[in-house]
């Protein structure tokens, strides 16, 4: 029989990856859209699957579309990936993101648990909970305690521990996977690893001469998208509900990253890249790293990109664009 599955901002990047994932392993897919005026740039990583899906246009801040939604698609898994996802623009719209990505978790867990108790719901939790807080081997876990610092951050925590709430109150097949951050060809590019490649591109090809950039000395553990859509379906369909940390287990500083891509070019970065105070953040995660062993161990995960195969990866996308 053909699963069904329901994915939250499918026009996004792991919404796009999941689509393909999950319609290679034979599932009917569905999607819940927010509705823009300029529909055609919202849905361009999926355009090439579009005949495979079936999109519904609905926000998680209006409960009733997803009621809707749910009750006519009657899916097998739910993905919640929508988000106010930018870590940075959290800080100038703090009650949107916190709305966003709390109440709106609230608002799909209601919509699953009355309509769809049977189905299996993944919450897309963040690294970003974690804020500075670390453990003594320099990794952070499930164990590790939660201290964000951002207003993003904190949305995540009240997610995450909604989720974990229905799975336990409510008996509902609930996981929280806390994924590191995780990029591809199809990252915004407002987010830094996209901004400093196609930037990088630009430059080599004459198009643009700076770059400008917020803390070069911030690390973050970086894997593709595409190998964590992996990680979510593993999570979804494990026998027991539960929480797990998706992570590469090494860790690189924005000055890594511009280093590496630039040297791909044959450039420096020394040459191109400047701060602007406007891209810091009121208070700053210094370091990410993710203890991603009870995933690998127990679900037999494993990372296929490499932190310099993705970025190569999305260094040719560009140069095949922009050229």
């Amino acid at each position: 029989m053909t699963k069904v599955a329901l994915i939250t901002c499918i026009t996004g990047q792991d919404g796009s990856y999941l689509s393909e994932y999950l319609l290679e392993l034979g599932y009917e897919v569905h999607g819940v859209v927010r509705r823009l005026s300029v529909a055609e740039n919202q849905t361009e990583r999926i355009q090439h699957v579009d005949d495979q899906i079936t999109c519904h246009y609905g926000d998680l801040l209006d409960e009733h579309s997803l009621y809707r939604i749910v009750e006519e698609v009657n899916p097998d898994e739910v993905y919640n990936l929508a988000a106010m996802s930018h870590v940075r623009v959290s800080f100038d719209v703090p009650s949107f993101t916190i709305k966003t990505n709390s109440l709106g978790v609230l608002n799909m867990l209601e919509s699953v648990r009355t309509k769809v108790p049977h189905a299996k719901f993944y919450q897309a939790s963040s690294s970003e909970m974690f804020g500075n807080s670390i453990d003594e081997d320099n990794f952070q876990r499930l164990e590790t305690p939660m201290r964000p610092v951002s207003p993003y951050g904190c949305s995540k925590v009240m997610g995450f521990n909604l989720t974990r709430h229905y799975r336990e109150g409510y008996k509902l097949h609930a996981c929280n996977g806390i994924l590191f951050n995780h990029e591809s060809p199809r990252r915004g590019t407002n987010f830094v690893t996209n901004k400093v490649v196609k930037s990088a591109v630009e430059i080599k090809l004459g198009l643009r001469e700076k770059l400008e950039l917020g803390n070069l000395d911030s690390y973050r553990d970086w894997g593709h998208s595409y190998d964590y859509v992996r990680a979510m379906h593993l999570i979804l369909n494990h026998d027991v509900p539960r929480d797990w940390v998706v992570s590469t287990g090494e860790t690189k500083s924005v000055r890594d990253l511009c280093e590496y891509t630039f040297n791909y070019l044959g450039l420096n970065y020394r040459d191109y890249v400047v701060q602007n105070e406007k891209y810091l953040r009121k208070e700053e995660i210094n370091y990410l790293r993710g203890d991603s062993s009870e995933i690998r161990n127990n679900l037999g995960w494993k990372p296929k990109y490499t932190f310099e195969t993705m970025i190569d990866e999305m260094i040719e996308h560009w140069f095949d664009l922009l050229k």
